[in-house]
């Protein structure tokens, strides 16, 4: 969706970062909503950048250099084609608090964000939130409206039923008077 993906892209542009996404962590696979500079649109859970940072209480989860880092050092996603080395990534949440995936950077070289960079980090996953809320908002619009759709139609169909009682009860008034 391209609101997702312009968000990528701007988080990847503000943080000089060849690849950025918006996941979403179900019980095993991480999906990615969005993703900039990698072409694979999920990855399993267990390997996943993103679990460690939904699990963390930090605003922003950061990993300067994961081959230093004994969580992360044997991970395919570094050893591999990826070769994330550096990882930004901030926790999604909900109005409940409630983690439903990261925004996320990740570079082939170690790095610092600055803090300009990390708030515009957290800037945009909070827009990222938004636009989660805006979609089910959506969605549970869209599905009152079939409810008041079907609701009007019973009544039009009532109505008919009804002028059709008041027609026979007339009828039938007309013949029992003769």
């Amino acid at each position: 969706e391209r609101s997702y993906d312009d968000i990528t892209k701007i988080a990847a542009y503000i943080c000089d970062i060849p690849i950025a996404l918006i996941t979403m962590l179900d019980y095993d696979r991480n999906f990615l909503k969005s993703h900039y500079g990698v072409a694979f649109s999920e990855s399993p859970r267990k390997i996943s950048f993103c679990t460690h940072a939904i699990q963390s209480e930090q605003e922003v989860f950061l990993i300067e250099d994961a081959r230093k880092d004994v969580r992360f050092k044997d991970n395919p996603l570094v050893t591999g084609d990826t070769k994330a080395i550096f990882y930004a990534g901030v926790p999604l949440r909900d109005k409940n608090n409630n983690a439903l995936g990261t925004l996320c950077v990740f570079d082939h070289k170690p790095k610092k964000l600055d803090s300009t960079q990390l708030s515009t980090l957290k800037a945009l996953a909070n827009q990222v939130v938004n636009l989660f809320e805006l979609h089910k908002q959506h969605l549970e619009n869209k599905q009152l409206q079939d409810n008041l759709i079907k609701k009007n139609n019973l009544l039009k169909d009532l109505k008919l039923c009804l002028l059709c009682c008041k027609e026979w009860w007339l009828l039938f008034k007309k013949k029992e008077s003769c």
